[in-house]
């Protein structure tokens, strides 16, 4: 079982906060309109999280097995600089972005909840899931958020990697 508390984990090592979408920063529901469009629903509080670590200097990443435009839209608003859809194999990109970055695993966090996001979990310095997530994720998780996935879990995250930046 994932350590729930965070006094072994080394938040000030973190430079970049990847995560997954459908179900971290959703709470996994689309809703299919008739026309064909979709819809998420985001929160303000974890956007908000966000944007305060981005304003401190952390790196954001979100890399979604699907393409959606409701996540182009909301990623614009939060100015996220990395923005990865349609990518299944999200241990290669986080491999990339950390290339990219020129950085080490265990200057991220990787927030995920389903299998597709096991061996990015299991990469990055600090592997995160949410209470809801399938087992593996559970299993491969260093912290599992007291929130649920779109009901303030990244915002947790934010909070932990913020306290931890020097001032």
């Amino acid at each position: 079982m994932p350590d729930t508390s965070t006094n072994s984990l080394d938040w000030s090592a973190i430079k970049v906060f990847a995560m997954d979408v459908d179900g971290i920063l959703t709470d996994g529901t689309i809703y299919t309109h008739s026309d064909g469009t979709e819809a998420k629903r985001f929160s303000i509080i974890d956007g908000l999280g966000l944007a305060r670590l981005r304003e401190a200097g952390i790196i954001l990443a979100w890399i979604s097995g699907r393409h959606s435009d409701s996540t182009t839209v909301r990623a614009k608003e939060l100015k996220i600089p990395h923005l990865v859809q349609g990518k299944l194999d999200k241990i290669s990109g986080l491999r990339d972005l950390l290339a990219e970055l020129e950085l080490e695993p265990h200057q991220a966090v990787y927030m995920g909840d389903d299998v597709i996001d096991v061996d990015a979990i299991k990469h990055a310095g600090i592997g995160v899931t949410v209470p809801e997530a399938q087992e593996e994720a559970l299993a491969a998780a260093d912290y599992v958020t007291s929130k649920s996935g779109g009901n303030g879990a990244v915002r947790e995250v934010c909070n932990h990697i913020y306290k931890a930046i020097p001032k």
